[in-house]
């Protein structure tokens, strides 16, 4: 008898960081922790890991690509100049958030 392999369940929550280089540009950046793969994980942490920390949580998957448009808004707007602090950052992000 032939077995049917049950399909990969997704994860439902894409852990993610939005933090600030320390470099020369200062940049806001975000890394989605649950997506990165064997070839950029290294590289990526420690990136974040050196920055300054702003906002971290759990997407819902589900929402998971409106989210990142969100967080990307987000992103711009802050390496425009504009001044966000983590309770307008949350606020921002809350209708998806997990």
């Amino acid at each position: 008898m032939i077995r049917a392999m049950a399909p990969a369940i997704e994860s439902e929550k894409v852990m993610f960081e939005i933090y600030r280089e320390l470099s020369f540009n200062r940049r806001y950046r975000v890394v989605y922790f649950t997506e990165l793969d064997e070839h950029n994980r290294d590289g990526e942490i420690n990136d974040a890991m050196r920055g300054e920390h702003i906002f971290d949580g759990f997407l819902r998957n589900y929402v998971k690509e409106e989210a990142k448009r969100g967080v990307a808004a987000l992103l711009e707007r802050l390496n425009s100049g504009e001044t966000l602090g983590r309770a307008e950052i949350e606020r921002e992000l809350k209708p998806f958030l997990a």
